[in-house]
């Protein structure tokens, strides 16, 4: 939707297809962070994204047992906006939509699953789609396969994959929200349990961090069981976990962390978790995704209006977002492997040095706030409408 709506926007005819006949799904991605919304500041949007309702985190925090610990600080970063704003991911996608139809060479095609690629000669010059209506062909200088970690895009491709693999999943569930409840606080460790909460105004959403491949466990062992390790990791939960009365209305989210090993071919170009699949720690994988958009447009929209671009082209996009995604994984790697894996092994029931630190001396706090709020390299909108 992004790359479509800076596309749109710089003169060049845009056709997205999407599977579902709405947004209205469950996403992770309810994070949207500085560099995202310095993109819309650029783009001359923000203000109206702004209007609608969200909430703002400006400084982040875990709950390690009984003591709060201090992560991040945004209110020192160099960004028209020091926060974070939550919001559900239906709403951000309904908003770039209208942002979309403002400009007549753009155009959505809802309930359109793409279902294979259309090559001539060794050269990806289309997709084929599968409409409420029945079949459809496009032809397209270029086609990008934005279409997640489950991609059939690049399946198709014949894209190779390489896996780094994941000690955690996380079990997707809602539990009401009250206006007592403590705010500010991310995440909560405890008994050898990660609870993420993100507040979505009447609910809160609540990522239960396990052990990779322990869905089986945990429904053998039943929804009390899950309940009491609710309530013990966010006390203030314990009077409403029985909302928790059915495993349909939990989901499982398989966490994995992948990467292409080439992530175009000739007419082809993957962004985004189709690209990359990253960890849901410190909820940067949309705004990567939108930073892949941005580079895409700035690289691509001159060689879009000549024609198709060459598969040079689309391998300095490539290039260019190569070392922000290898370096947030390599983060991420890190802190799935020596802090939330030995969380839930029980080898660890005190905060780490690294986050006493942060506690002691808050200017360290700028550090992370950087890392996740803006990343390893920001891009710039460069595209004219």
């Amino acid at each position: 939707m992004m790359l479509g709506l800076l596309l749109a926007r710089a003169g060049i005819q845009v056709l997205v297809l999407e599977k579902h006949a709405d947004f209205l799904r469950d996403f992770r991605g309810d994070t949207v962070h500085p560099s995202t919304l310095e993109v819309l500041h650029e783009l001359g949007i923000l203000e109206q994204f702004l209007q609608r309702p969200h909430q703002e985190i400006r400084e982040l925090a875990g709950k390690f047992g009984d003591t709060v610990v201090p992560i991040a600080d945004f209110t020192h970063l160099p960004t028209h906006c020091r926060f974070i704003a939550l919001m559900p991911q239906w709403d951000f996608l309904d908003f770039l939509q209208a942002q979309c139809q403002r400009y007549p060479g753009f155009e959505l095609m809802m309930q359109a699953e793409v279902v294979d690629l259309i090559e001539e000669d060794g050269r990806i010059v289309g997709v084929r789609a599968q409409t409420k209506d029945g079949a459809m062909d496009v032809q397209a200088e270029l086609v990008v396969g934005a279409d997640g970690r489950q991609s059939l895009v690049r399946e198709k491709a014949g894209l190779l994959v390489q896996e780094f693999g994941a000690p955690i999943d996380v079990l997707w569930m809602r539990l009401a929200r009250r206006p007592d409840d403590p705010e500010g606080v991310l995440a909560h460790v405890k008994a050898g349990h990660v609870l993420v909460m993100l507040n979505r105004g009447d609910y809160w959403q609540c990522g239960f961090v396990i052990q990779k491949g322990a869905l089986d466990l945990w429904q053998q062992r039943g929804l009390p069981a899950l309940q009491r390790a609710v309530a013990e990791t966010a006390p203030f939960l314990g009077n409403r976990v029985q909302e928790l009365n059915d495993w349909s209305a939990i989901k499982l989210l398989t966490v994995k962390v992948d990467r292409l090993r080439e992530w175009c071919r000739p007419g082809l170009l993957c962004i985004g978790d189709a690209a990359h699949a990253m960890s849901p720690i410190g909820g940067v994988g949309i705004n990567l995704a939108i930073q892949d958009a941005v580079a895409a447009a700035n690289m691509l929209t001159s060689p879009l209006r000549r024609g198709a671009p060459s598969l040079a082209d689309l391998r300095r996009v490539e290039q260019r977002r190569w070392f922000p995604t290898h370096m947030t994984q390599r983060l991420q790697i890190f802190l799935q492997d020596q802090l939330l894996g030995r969380v839930l092994r029980g080898d660890m029931t005190s905060p780490p040095l690294p986050l006493r630190w942060l506690r002691r001396w808050p200017f360290l706090r700028r550090i992370p706030a950087r890392a996740i709020g803006i990343g390893f390299r920001a891009e710039h909108v460069h595209t004219r409408e």
